[in-house]
């Protein structure tokens, strides 16, 4: 199972259509919501969205993926689940 890119940080941009979190268009999030969507589409959709990122935000991002990929949760739902707690 691939792990989406979601990091919790949804918001997109109003001229590219892109999240400011994950980088995703809307239909790229539509996609990976369907369970029929298959595991090679969605390596090649990680690859996409992470060449349009650069700088802090690419950073941030996979700083952000890889704890989600090992710990089950983004770092801003830990946050947010800290701040509530």
């Amino acid at each position: 199972m691939i792990i989406s890119p979601c990091i919790s940080i949804c918001k997109s941009d109003t001229v590219t259509g892109f999240c400011y979190g994950c980088a995703r268009n809307h239909e790229e999030k539509l996609k990976w919501k369907d369970k029929s969507t298959a595991d090679g589409w969605k390596l090649k959709n990680l690859k996409e969205i992470r060449s349009r990122m650069q700088g802090w935000q690419l950073e941030s991002f996979e700083k952000s993926y890889n704890f989600k990929c090992k710990n089950g949760i983004s770092l801003e739902k830990k946050r947010k689940n800290e701040l509530n707690d």
